[in-house]
């Protein structure tokens, strides 16, 4: 029972920090370096099953986007059209995932065993915090997302690769490089949610494959199953929270946030609490 319990607390902290720009891999890496949560049973492949419930959750949220977008792809394999909204979309989308592809295919060991480190997510949480405040600042906030360039596409996709780091945040990293490319809040956010689904879901899928590949008990798929659902319903939340209020608001308050939680992340390694 304590373990459903986690795991719908982990899936509720996945949910909101997937998509809230304060880092999902680094609130998960906390919650088990100082609850103590057993890294088999909450480690890696459970951080995937619960990835796999918050790319439900923007399939959910932008399925006629989506839709849209690959019926324009579709059509362009006779010869894109870049005039087409749809179909720039859809393939700045795809440039934009090259980046992390590559880095998470060829150094996947070195993010899965070197740089899990609370020092580092503290130290994460206040570089990326400082650089919404600077985005805010010097960003015009006047483009749309299908206004990008490919190259600029590909600047958000190694923006969306720095996020393989704990504690940087995927969504607060690709939503800050939005910023400076002159996008508006609310367009750099949904880019940067409509570009984490092929990512997402390949990585999801690949761990996943792997756990069952090596067997798993009826226990571990229960767990995986009510920390997906619990991500996917809180994810989508999130996601309609967050376009919400960036029109109307800035990211300081997630900057803020950030810089709050690394004090306190400070603090308890200072005092020796927590661990692996």
């Amino acid at each position: 029972m304590l373990e459903l319990v986690q795991a719908i607390i982990l899936g509720v902290v996945q949910g909101l920090t997937e998509f809230l720009p304060v880092s999902s891999s680094g609130h998960l890496l906390l919650g088990q370096y100082f609850l103590g949560m057993d890294q088999d049973r909450f480690g890696l492949t459970f951080d995937a099953s619960i990835h796999t419930g918050t790319v439900l959750a923007v399939v959910s949220f932008f399925w006629r986007d989506l839709l849209r977008m690959a019926a324009a792809f579709v059509d362009s394999l006779g010869g894109p059209n870049f005039a087409d909204r749809d179909q720039r979309m859809a393939y700045l989308i795809l440039v934009a995932c090259i980046p992390a592809g590559v880095v998470g295919l060829l150094f996947q060991n070195f993010f899965e065993d070197e740089v899990r480190s609370p020092w580092l997510v503290a130290f994460n949480l206040v570089l990326v915090g400082a650089l919404f405040i600077v985005g805010e600042d010097v960003g015009r906030q006047t483009r749309t997302s299908d206004k990008l360039g490919f190259k600029e596409a590909i600047g958000i996709g190694l923006a969306q690769t720095a996020a393989l780091f704990p504690g940087v945040s995927r969504s607060g990293a690709t939503i800050t490089i939005g910023l400076f490319l002159g996008l508006r809040r609310d367009e750099a956010a949904r880019f940067s949610f409509l570009m984490s689904v092929p990512i997402t879901a390949a990585a999801a899928l690949l761990s996943l494959v792997d756990a069952f590949g090596s067997g798993i008990d009826a226990g571990d798929v229960l767990l995986f199953l009510v920390g997906s659902i619990t991500s996917g319903v809180v994810g989508y939340l999130a996601i309609r929270f967050l376009l919400n209020y960036l029109t109307g608001h800035s990211l300081r308050v997630f900057a803020y946030y950030r810089f709050a939680l690394a004090a306190v992340v400070v603090v308890l390694l200072l005092f020796g609490i927590g661990g692996f």
